[in-house]
């Protein structure tokens, strides 16, 4: 019973952990679009180049935190995969060929004893 309770909860932190990792990178996206958008209407305005490249940068600062961000989540998870070998009753779980964690959108994946 207990090992199955460890089971769970490392299966819950693995997938949230890449839930963590998607939701980083659906940001970066969106921002690198923001960027790009910020840039083309100023350029259809036809004004300076200065103008709203205050606005720019704070955008490529918060891009920059969310590297930074996505860069620390890949080393938790990298720590993670080799902490689960010093937790009693957790096994190493293959979840496919070449994958030790749970593809992304894997909502069929379950922990079997």
């Amino acid at each position: 019973m207990r090992k199955h309770q460890i089971e769970n909860a490392a299966y819950e932190v693995a997938t949230q952990i890449r839930v963590v990792e998607d939701t980083i990178e659906s940001a970066l996206e969106e921002l690198a679009e923001l960027q790009g958008r910020m840039i083309r209407a100023r350029a259809t305005a036809r004004v300076a180049t200065g103008t709203g490249h205050e606005a720019l940068a704070k955008v490529a600062t918060v891009l920059n935190g969310l590297v930074e961000a996505r860069g620390g989540m890949a080393d938790a998870h990298q720590i993670l995969k080799a902490t689960k070998q010093d937790v009693p009753g957790l096994r190493t779980t293959s979840f496919g060929d070449a994958e030790e964690c749970p593809p992304t959108g894997s909502a069929e994946l379950r922990v079997v004893a």
